[in-house]
């Protein structure tokens, strides 16, 4: 299973925390990650994305074909975001758009097993597979961008 984890692009400031939008250069680098994945991401991928409009739009960037998941919004327990992605039970790969702290922690419980506070780029991903080899499964950090990378 791969289990891309986006945190959403640079976003304006303000409030009501769920309504804030992206920048032009949020927009930007949606674009350039969006681009990235679409040349890289498996051809059957589910995307499952926060309601916070900031998340909405950095996805918007990639597909239309996308399901909001109230379980990856601000403030979601990492745990949550891996249950709604079926981690690691999923038959198909899977794109979450969140927030930070959340992806951040996913990505460390995952590759070293223990929540930390790790840090995902805005706009950027952890892209984690996880494979079976010799009858052991293994988690492998596939791939970590950032979109001034690209």
């Amino acid at each position: 299973m791969d289990l891309i984890l986006w945190r959403h692009a640079d976003a304006e400031d303000g409030s009501p925390d769920a309504a804030r939008a992206l920048t032009p250069k949020g927009h930007k680098q949606a674009a350039q990650m969006a681009r990235w994945l679409r040349a890289h991401l498996p051809e059957r991928t589910r995307v499952i994305v926060s309601p916070a409009r900031r998340a909405q739009e950095t996805a918007q960037a990639l597909t239309s074909d996308f399901e909001t998941v109230e379980a990856v919004a601000p403030g979601a327990n990492y745990e949550a975001v891996l249950s709604a992605a079926h981690w690691p039970r999923a038959r198909q790969s899977v794109v979450v758009v969140g927030h930070q702290p959340t992806l951040g922690e996913a990505v460390a419980a995952l590759i070293s097993g223990t929540p930390s506070e790790w840090t995902i780029k805005k706009g950027g991903i952890c892209w984690i597979t996880r494979r079976v080899r010799g009858g052991q499964a293994e988690v492998l950090l596939r791939a970590a961008m950032s979109p001034d990378l690209l």
